[in-house]
């Protein structure tokens, strides 16, 4: 829990910052006399964000577990290099480019940007499932196999506990890169806190510029202090692997 405070705490001055207030006292000392933009509609962007982000974590997430397992399986070994090349590609292509691309296809709005945090979220969760999967000790498998225990039941309850602690860390990265990066989707349409970033710029208003900065920051420290305290209490309350095993 130590380690979520932190973030939280960033979290909270760069939220004081982005309210109106906070930002007009900044444009003063600036010397920006712009106004800012409106709290509501502020707290209004800062959810459809947040729940932009997870649309495009959520996804990635479940299926950079998904290969993650695969690929440290005997029958999925040979695809470690495909899987670890698309994750990679799937990085390497900015989030601006997918979003651009992407319109032609979804429209504009949410879609593209979703389709972009997927595609940049994915690798930090498939890399880290698979360091954190090969890093459990294999006498702990040889124990539960010569004992009789079932591989799937040797993967979820033996290895996955152990492996948890460094797939929330993958997680977590990638939800900072997500929420971090939906900003992009304001380029696109879609009603996000780059929305008053775009509008400031478009504007010449640097009070809404730093609000659309500073609430975005906000909410990325939010999320990864959430994340940390939800990884403290995984660790205060470690997995049981005593469950019954068969005859």
């Amino acid at each position: 829990m130590r380690r979520a405070w932190p973030p939280l705490l960033l979290a909270l001055l760069l939220a004081a910052l982005a309210a109106p207030q906070g930002a007009a006292l900044l444009g003063g000392a600036l010397g920006e006399a712009a106004a800012p933009f409106p709290a509501g509609r502020l707290a209004s962007l800062a959810l459809t964000h947040a729940g932009l982000s997870l649309a495009g974590v959520v996804p990635a997430a479940l299926l950079g577990i998904a290969l993650g397992i695969w690929v440290t399986r005997p029958r999925g070994r040979g695809m470690r290099p495909a899987a670890d090349a698309l994750a990679a590609a799937a990085q390497s292509v900015p989030p601006v480019v997918v979003v651009a691309l992407a319109v032609p296809a979804f429209g504009f709005g949410l879609w593209p940007t979703a389709l972009a945090l997927l595609l940049y979220a994915l690798m930090p969760v498939l890399r880290a499932t698979v360091a954190a999967l090969e890093a459990v000790p294999p006498d702990v498998r040889a124990a539960a196999e010569a004992i009789g225990v079932p591989p799937a039941r040797i993967l979820a309850e033996v290895e996955l506990p152990l492996a948890w602690p460094l797939v929330l860390d993958g997680l977590r990265v990638a939800l900072v890169l997500a929420v971090a990066t939906a900003a992009v989707g304001a380029l696109a349409g879609a009603a996000t806190l780059g929305t008053p970033i775009v509008l400031g710029l478009q504007n010449q208003n640097q009070v809404m510029v730093v609000q659309g900065a500073a609430a975005t920051a906000a909410l990325a420290f939010a999320a990864e202090g959430a994340l940390l305290a939800v990884a403290g209490r995984r660790q205060g309350s470690p997995a049981r692997l005593d469950a019954p095993l068969p005859n």
